[in-house]
């Protein structure tokens, strides 16, 4: 398993039990099951563990209209305001591709995972194997209007 990266919060890491990984992985492969990628065939599933304890999922959506596509995070995301309201904070976020190639989130989507995680840590595929990194590592000026 990677190491967290020494600018994660400590209470941030404690929360993050090796358990609560593997259901985190384990939920972003089920949902990568589901992606609808007729036209780049690269699918791509994601979960978040919410800081209530809950895990959300979700697939990369295509669409004829490429800008139209919808990315597995935020697929991820925007099912878990849906299911609980504004108020979500995120701890993690796991993705993963059926390629097993290296797949960190695009900018989209580290900026909408900093929107309700900034302090959350990312799970994916790098070029080395499996990487861990703050999203802050990977979205360094990433910003909240609240």
């Amino acid at each position: 398993m990677p190491t967290v990266k020494k600018d994660v919060p400590a209470s941030t890491r404690e929360r993050l039990a090796r358990a609560a990984r593997k259901r985190l992985h384990a939920a972003a492969r089920k949902a990568m099951k589901n992606a609808y990628a007729p036209f780049s065939n690269f699918q791509v599933g994601a979960a978040i563990l919410t800081a209530d304890g809950k895990i959300f999922s979700g697939c990369n959506v295509e669409n004829s209209s490429y800008g139209m596509t919808n990315c597995a995070e935020r697929t991820a995301i925007f099912s878990a305001v849906a299911a609980g309201g504004p108020r979500l904070e995120i701890l993690a976020v796991a993705v993963t591709n059926a390629q097993g190639v290296p797949c960190s989130p695009c900018g989209a989507c580290r900026q909408v995972i900093y929107e309700f995680g900034p302090d959350a840590i990312v799970f994916y595929q790098g070029q080395d194997g499996d990487a861990e990194s703050s999203i802050t590592e990977l979205l360094p000026e990433g910003f909240r209007l609240r």
